[in-house]
């Protein structure tokens, strides 16, 4: 199926493939993880040949819950947990964040959860409510991302044109120091307000100045 989705929930509209559970109102972070299906997590272990050898140097991303393997990768790799890619977004948004969507692709190997922005802004005259976009992969095919986008994420395709077209987005590898990384990703998007409102006030300020006629050459 081109949604690749493998659990999701979504308030009120339902998404075009009408997956996923439906709730009315936007849930905080626990009853989120759990009605995403992304309450479990992700261990690593030692991959061995068909003759017991061990395979230095990487291990398998394995989930907790099914035992289904994720992804190989190398013993460099750090897993962020889905537990904590909610309280990242908790921590950053802070007190009172709603969930819209949240779930899995890819049978758990791919991630997002889409939270609302604290307020709304105004541009070209009208509301704008942004929303706040959390990715990560288990299957070490690609990084952390967070970005900033006007997109509801229900699948796959609009996971993906979030990420593309957004305008303010920090990602990072699942290398080195990750809580120090997490922290300076906060540090980042915590811009993002005060990118919105100048993007507002530049809108506003352009809807109000009316253009110049232009003067049309007189026929001789």
């Amino acid at each position: 199926m081109a949604a690749n989705v493998e659990s999701l929930f979504y308030t009120r509209e339902t998404p075009w493939h009408g997956l996923g559970t439906k709730v009315m109102e936007a849930p905080a972070s626990k009853e989120a993880l759990e009605l995403a299906g992304l309450d479990w997590k992700v261990t690593q272990e030692p991959i061995y040949t068909n003759l017991g050898e061990r395979i230095e140097g990487y291990r398998a991303n394995i989930r907790d819950v099914d035992r289904k393997p994720l992804g190989v990768v190398t013993d460099r790799y750090k897993v962020v947990q889905n537990q904590e890619a909610f309280a990242f977004t908790d921590s950053l948004l802070k007190e009172g964040v709603r969930y819209e969507t949240a779930g899995s692709l890819q049978g758990g190997r791919r991630i997002w959860l889409l939270a609302h922005m604290p307020r709304e802004y105004m541009i070209m005259g009208e509301r704008f409510s942004p929303y706040l976009l959390f990715s990560n992969t288990h299957d070490g095919s690609g990084a952390v991302k967070v970005a900033l986008t006007p997109i509801r994420v229900v699948c796959q395709n609009t996971l993906n044109l979030a990420l593309t077209t957004a305008k303010r987005s920090w990602s990072m590898m699942h290398t080195g120091n990750i809580q120090g990384k997490i922290q300076e990703a906060k540090e980042t998007l915590l811009l993002a307000e005060d990118y919105m409102d100048s993007l507002g006030q530049e809108f506003e300020s352009l809807r109000k100045k009316k253009p110049t006629p232009s003067r049309s050459k007189s026929k001789t």
